[in-house]
């Protein structure tokens, strides 16, 4: 049996359209991005709209106190942008620029499973929190984890994080098993 180079794309949720702004068919667009406007960077982005997939073209926008706000090609008024609120704004992972080695996206050390230089398995990341001083990772516990509990570790490379496999789908970690986070 053979395995196919080619990997499928996946989906990397960069944001959310919000309500619908003013007559013209603006909408508030909540960007997961940092710093937030990044996401005007991106020309493909997509949004499933009725079940279809659709390619958004923005083609304004401008930043407010209240945030961002855009107009998207062929959305010219009010009633139209509302049956979008809420839909969720993507990219395919293979239109994000790439990165300098060592370096992740989120979505790409999501699921990898946690194990320490010890080789006790902690669980599988669920989820990064963005607190301000680093990034932690959310560890949730499995089946086979060394117990049940969900734990929070600071990536810090080199310090705590010691390799990224993303083959083997696993981060080694620099954590002892007892420390309470």
């Amino acid at each position: 049996m053979s395995h196919s180079a080619v990997t499928a794309s996946k989906r990397v949720v960069l944001g959310k359209l919000g309500k619908a702004h003013g007559i013209k068919g603006w909408l508030k667009l909540h960007s997961y991005t940092t710093p937030p406007e990044n996401i005007l960077q991106y020309s493909n982005l997509h949004a499933e709209i009725n079940g279809q997939r659709q390619s958004l073209l923005v083609d304004d926008s401008r930043q407010q106190k209240a945030g961002l706000l855009i107009h998207i090609k062929g959305i010219d008024d009010p009633e139209t942008a509302q049956g979008i609120t809420g839909a969720e704004v993507w990219v395919e992972d293979s239109d994000l620029p790439s990165l300098e080695a060592g370096e992740y996206y989120w979505h790409e050390l999501e699921g990898l499973s946690v194990v320490n230089e010890q080789g006790l398995l902690f669980g599988i990341v669920s989820q990064l929190l963005e607190t301000g001083a680093n990034d932690v990772l959310v560890v949730k516990p499995t089946q086979d984890s060394i117990d049940e509990r969900e734990r929070l570790i600071p990536y810090l490379r080199d310090s705590v994080i010691k390799e990224v496999d993303k083959g083997a789908g696993r981060i080694t970690i620099d954590w002892d098993a007892s420390y309470l986070d």
